[in-house]
C-alpha cells in the first residue's frame, strides 16, 4: 500500500480514527446540532474507511498468497461493522453507535501492525470459492459485531432508565443518553441487524461444513473453531425463534445476543489468537 508516499503505513487508519474521535469528543453542543457538521463527519468516516479497506486488502491478499491472523480478522470485522454503520446511518437513527464503532475500528485497525499474521495458503488468494466464503464470513461477523455493540448500548440505556447508573444531570453522558432513540426503536433496529447477520452466518457456517475440502484443502474436522461457530449459530437461531414464538425482548434478549457473539468471536478470532500468540503456531 502506498498513501501519500508512505509504504506499509498500517498505523494510518487508526491515527485517522483517533483524530476523528477526538474531534467528536470535544465538539460543542451547537456544532453537534449542525446538519453540515454531520455530513462532514460522514464524509470523513467514508474517506478513512476507503484508506482502511485498501490497506486491509493489500496486506491480506498479497502476491505471495493469503496472509491472515487474528489481528487481521479483528481489523476486517471492525471495518465491516463500521461500513454497515456508515451506510445505515443515512437512513436510520443510529448515530449513537458512531463513537463505539469508531473506537472498535481504531483499536482493531492497529493490531495488524503488532501481529502481522502468517501466510495461510498460497492458493487461496486466487480461489474464487475461498474468497467468496471469506467475504461472506467477514460480512456476517462484522454485521453481528455491530449488533453486539447495539445490544451493549441498549443495556446502558436500560440501566440508566431504571436508575442503576449514576448519571450526572446535564453531563455529556446524560445528553448522550437523552439523544438515543426509545428502547422499542433500538430493539427493532437490533433485530433487523440480527436477521441479516444470521442469514449470512448460516451461509458461512454450512458452506464451511459442506465444502471444507474445496475451501480449505482438508476434510471437515470438528475442532474448536467449528464447535464454537455451531454454538454461536444455535444461540443466534434460538434467539430469533424465541423472538418469533414468545416475543423475547429486553434484558434477556440482550444477554442472549452478547453470549452468542462471544461464542462467535471465540470461533473466528479466539482460535487463531491461541494458535498465534499463546502456542506460537500458524
Amino acid at each position: 500500500m502506498d498513501i501519500l508516499g508512505y509504504s506499509s503505513c498500517g498505523w494510518l487508519p487508526s491515527l485517522l480514527y483517533l483524530i476523528l474521535l477526538l474531534v467528536l469528543t470535544f465538539k460543542s453542543k451547537l456544532v453537534l446540532e449542525s446538519a453540515l457538521y454531520a455530513r462532514v463527519v460522514q464524509v470523513a468516516i467514508f474517506v478513512i474507511l476507503v484508506i482502511h479497506g485498501i490497506q486491509l486488502h493489500d496486506s491480506v491478499f498479497t502476491a505471495q498468497g493469503f496472509v491472515f491472523g487474528f489481528a487481521q480478522d479483528l481489523s476486517l470485522i471492525a471495518w465491516v461493522g463500521l461500513a454497515f454503520y456508515w451506510f445505515q446511518s443515512w437512513f436510520l437513527p443510529i448515530s449513537s453507535l458512531r463513537w463505539m464503532a469508531l473506537l472498535f475500528a481504531m483499536i482493531c485497525g492497529f493490531l495488524p501492525t503488532i501481529f502481522p499474521g502468517a501466510l495461510i495458503s498460497p492458493k487461496a488468494v486466487s480461489d474464487p470459492w475461498f474468497k467468496g466464503h471469506f467475504i461472506v464470513a467477514t460480512i456476517s461477523v462484522g454485521l453481528l459485531s455491530l449488533a453486539a455493540m447495539h445490544a451493549m448500548l441498549m443495556s446502558i440505556q436500560d440501566r440508566a432508565l431504571h436508575r442503576q447508573l449514576a448519571i450526572v444531570p446535564n453531563s455529556r453522558a446524560a445528553l448522550w443518553l437523552e439523544g438515543l432513540p426509545p428502547l422499542m426503536t433500538m430493539e427493532s433496529l437490533l433485530f433487523n441487524l440480527l436477521y441479516v447477520g444470521f442469514a449470512l452466518l448460516t451461509l458461512t457456517v454450512f458452506s464451511g461444513l459442506l465444502f471444507s475440502q474445496t475451501l480449505f484443502g482438508k476434510p471437515l474436522v470438528f475442532d474448536h473453531k467449528t464447535i464454537f461457530a455451531l454454538i454461536s449459530w444455535v444461540l443466534f437461531g434460538g434467539l430469533l425463534v424465541a423472538r418469533w414464538r414468545v416475543g423475547l425482548r429486553g434484558r434477556a434478549a440482550i444477554r442472549w445476543v452478547l453470549s452468542a457473539y462471544t461464542a462467535l468471536l471465540l470461533a473466528y478470532v479466539g482460535s487463531r489468537f491461541v494458535m498465534e500468540v499463546i502456542l506460537q503456531r500458524v
